[in-house]
């Protein structure tokens, strides 16, 4: 009689975690490859492609709930998405690859030439986009062919026999160092390849070179009142590195000023070509503006204040000359985004800036250098188009742009808003004098007064902080504060704003698809005695 044995739980583990270490790490080192192979093709690394295509195809539901979850950190959110799932694939190739080869070594070279391929959809993609993906599926193929062969016997044969001797630690130790070098080099690749990209492009360099001309109307100084010092209260201007980031761009695009060009064509009598050196030969006017993302839920903090420097896009519109009929202008980014803007917003009075600067310096590249769009009163998928470099001015029943596409409205004017900064929710107050404080906006046509209810008493006035009770400018955002005698206990606060013409903010609540969010934000506090 033939004794059988059962195998242990630790080397019935082994034979399935060994297989899927090889995978793991042979996908390590494709994307280590690709990333590096991408430095001759900017914008098409793997990740950069797969995230864009996921971007692109997001429904606006998803879009949403990756903004409410992760905020202006949703890109790294999805990267690391992204990795995860690579992972989890990479372990099941290395699986199917032990028990049934060469089926994992397929998926890995289809998965490599299906990627290149999408590479070659993507904007402004360039001849060699498919190779960064091309080489990763390759470079992974490979390294899992050599690592399953460096398995130890027992995990590399299909059926195992029962009771089979243990593989040696000799064996498993040269698998893993094996393993550990294949990942290691495919890590310093990844390194390797990002900072050669930095090295190569140099647009950071580019961009702290630029001396920005002054402008020739400069922006209106607020009032000495218009900032009040109270801790926690959003700043009159949005310093650089605070300011919201919301765009489709997972891989911020480098634009070298020297190869940039505006072109304005489609309903008009005379197409105009701007180039970076002509824009700047231009009048610059300086204004404040607040922007708003569409996503921005009420009391959320998608919303930011800057001193934008610019050029009139109503001046550039004038030299083309719209056609009777047209209606909107359709604005490109260089990585393929599309905005649609209604064309009176552009033409009208409002100060919609082709802008260069911000806060007193050239564009951060995260917002758009060299050149974007700063339109006042709309949210900002219909009008600040970031490295803009097409207006096409058309129809809205000719033409839809990225987020039209997706349901959201075609466009999009700013709701009245206002947001509570202090006392913050959640943390405790002590009892005494102290007081409540935010922000309120309606770009374009200004504040005049904010209310502020506690629990359920009387409505409030609040003061604003700039003079004569409005803010400095329609365009920005005011500050409001209001005393308060904070008594022991729980408390529920909420405000709302008064517009210039004495409107009051609505109360009926709204999510933000698709024409942004709208209600009174309130915030629950508890008082300590």
């Amino acid at each position: 009689m033939t004794l059988r044995t059962t195998p242990t739980p630790t080397r019935s583990a082994g034979m399935h975690l060994r297989p899927a270490v090889a995978g793991v790490a042979s996908a390590v080192l494709g994307v280590g490859i690709g990333q590096l192979v991408a430095v001759f093709a900017p914008g098409s690394a793997p990740f950069a492609v797969i995230g864009g295509a996921l971007i692109d195809a997001a429904p606006a539901w998803a879009k949403d709930t990756a903004i409410a979850w992760f905020g202006t950190a949703d890109k790294v959110a999805l990267l690391v998405g992204i990795a995860l799932v690579l992972v989890l694939l990479a372990a099941g190739v290395g699986l199917l690859e032990v028990r049934r080869p060469p089926v994992g070594a397929v998926i890995f070279g289809v998965l490599g030439i299906a990627v290149g391929a999408l590479a070659l959809t993507r904007a402004n993609a360039g001849l060699l986009a498919w190779l960064p993906s091309v080489a990763a599926g390759a470079a992974a193929v490979v390294a899992l062919r050599l690592l399953v062969r460096r398995l130890p016997p027992m995990a590399a044969v299909r059926h195992e026999e029962e009771g089979a001797p243990e593989p040696s630690r000799l064996d498993r130790r040269r698998f893993l160092v094996a393993a550990g070098v294949t990942t290691g080099i495919g890590v310093i690749a990844t390194l390797f390849g990002e900072a050669l990209r930095a090295g190569s492009t140099a647009i950071s360099a580019v961009r702290d070179a630029i001396r920005l001309p002054a402008a020739s109307s400069p922006a209106a100084a607020p009032p000495p009142d218009a900032a009040e010092d109270i801790p926690g209260l959003s700043p009159l201007i949005t310093p650089n590195s605070d300011f919201y980031r919301i765009d489709t761009a997972l891989i911020v695009p480098s634009v070298d000023p020297a190869d940039w060009s505006l072109r304005i064509h489609g309903m008009v009598e005379n197409e105009v070509v701007l180039t970076w050196d002509e824009l700047l030969a231009l009048p610059l006017i300086e204004r404040a503006v607040t922007l708003s993302c569409v996503s921005n839920p009420v009391g959320g903090s998608l919303v930011g204040t800057a001193v934008w420097l610019g050029h009139p896009i109503r001046d550039l519109l004038a030299r083309a000359h719209p056609l009777a009929g047209a209606d909107m202008v359709l604005s490109r980014s260089i990585d393929g985004f599309t905005a649609g803007t209604p064309l009176t917003a552009l033409t009208d009075e409002r100060d919609a800036l082709l802008a260069v600067g911000m806060n007193g310096e050239p564009l951060p590249l995260s917002h758009g250098f060299p050149v974007r769009m700063v339109v006042p009163g709309l949210y900002g998928y219909v009008s600040a188009t970031k490295w803009v470099t097409d207006l096409e001015v058309t129809r809205f029943d000719r033409a839809r742009a990225y987020w039209t596409d997706r349901g959201w409205a075609a466009e999009g004017p700013i709701k009245l808003q206002s947001r509570i900064d202090v006392p913050r929710a959640g943390r405790p107050v002590a009892a005494g004098a102290t007081v409540i404080a935010g922000v309120a906006w309606l770009p374009g046509t200004g504040v005049s007064g904010v209310e502020v209810q506690i629990d359920d008493g009387a409505w409030l006035p609040a003061t604003l902080a700039a003079q004569s009770g409005a803010s400095a400018s329609a365009d920005i955002w005011a500050q409001w504060s209001l005393p308060w005698d904070a008594t022991p206990g729980e408390h529920r606060i909420q405000c709302r704003a008064v517009d210039a013409h004495g409107r009051v903010q609505t109360g009926s609540e709204a999510p933000p698809a698709p024409d942004g969010a709208s209600g009174w934000h309130s915030v629950r506090v508890s008082v300590d005695a």
